[in-house]
């Protein structure tokens, strides 16, 4: 690891005024679990790390977890482990704490923070490899196209087939999450805006610009009857990353669901949002066969590479278990 400056602003406006004025060379850190990683690994060396840990309590919404308006707020500095436990988070958010909880281990989730997650890089081994120079890294060809390519995308992959590595995203994908991002002027995306798929660019995963900061998540108040769930199918069920994942929301009235939300992890270069499965189900009675149809729409325009097709039936059976557990419709035996 190379040597760095560590700076401890006590503003937002501080912290981006710092990394503005060595935008290739600064690296903004909470957690630091991914940066400390990929540092330790020759990814990445940069001369000065921003400390946002030390901000001071003018920034307490960065800290921030509870009622916002009708709705609820989340910090960038808000830990997993927080997440997890946090009561606030009923039905209506079960996806969130799902989520949060099945992340990494108890250690990793005191210290991994909201912002962390959704901003964290790659997993992909070729991109992870200090000597290898991926598309990712300013070659010419992703990798993994045709290499070991067992952990990597399955939709809406290309030119780069990397998934999306936060856990995070694919709940707030669902629960129709916002995020605030604060630079020189502050601004407020839908939280798929955040994410930058790799035929926009093969180098990025995120939208934000140097300098700018990731304020907070806001999630919308819950619609009536409206339930959650998130679930993860892993090799091991600790300090592993997920093989695929899904997220549901819905409201559920009389057995009929509404605003249906169905987004899929881990098998996508994004949160992958299936408007397909969403079709099949929305305005209809929750059924075993409705899930089965829904979760094979879900994964039609898949195409997997050569060691991966085994996530097309994964991925399905995992979005009908969620489906089942948030409708309250017994799994088949």
């Amino acid at each position: 690891m190379q040597p760095f400056v560590l700076s401890r602003p006590k503003t937002l406006a501080e912290a981006g005024d710092l990394a503005r004025a060595q935008p290739q060379d600064s690296a903004l850190r909470a957690g630091g679990i991914d940066l400390i990683d990929r540092m330790k690994e020759g990814l990445e060396a940069p001369a000065r790390l921003i400390e946002l840990r030390w901000l001071g309590e003018s920034e307490a919404v960065m800290r921030a977890l509870g009622p916002d308006g009708e709705g609820l707020q989340i910090g960038a500095l808000v830990t997993l482990a927080q997440l997890a436990g946090h009561e606030g988070l009923g039905e209506a958010y079960a996806a969130l704490r799902q989520a949060a909880g099945s992340a990494a281990t108890p250690t990793i989730r005191n210290a991994a923070t909201l912002g962390g997650n959704l901003l964290q890089r790659p997993r992909c081994w070729y991109f992870r490899h200090a000597d290898l120079v991926c598309l990712k890294k300013g070659g010419s060809a992703c990798l993994a196209v045709s290499g070991e390519n067992k952990y990597h995308a399955i939709l809406g992959g290309g030119p780069s087939f990397i998934v999306h590595p936060s856990t995070l995203a694919c709940a707030l994908t669902a629960l129709d999450a916002q995020v605030v991002i604060r630079g020189t002027e502050a601004r407020t995306l839908p939280i798929a805006e955040l994410f930058v798929t790799p035929k926009q660019d093969a180098k990025r995963e995120h939208a934000l610009q140097p300098g700018e900061v990731l304020v907070r998540a806001i999630l919308p108040k819950p619609g009536a009857e409206q339930r959650s769930g998130y679930a993860a199918v892993k090799e091991k069920q600790s300090h592993d990353w997920p093989l695929a994942e899904a997220a549901v929301k819905m409201s559920l009235q009389s057995g009929v669901m509404t605003d249906v939300r169905v987004v899929l992890g881990h098998v996508a270069p994004i949160p992958w949002r299936s408007r397909e499965a969403e079709a099949a189900l929305e305005g209809k009675p929750a059924s075993e066969a409705l899930f089965a149809e829904a979760a094979k729409a879900a994964l039609a325009e898949a195409r997997p590479l050569r060691d991966n097709a085994y996530k097309i039936p994964l991925a399905q059976g995992l979005l009908r278990e969620v489906l089942h557990r948030v409708a309250g419709v017994p799994l088949p035996e």
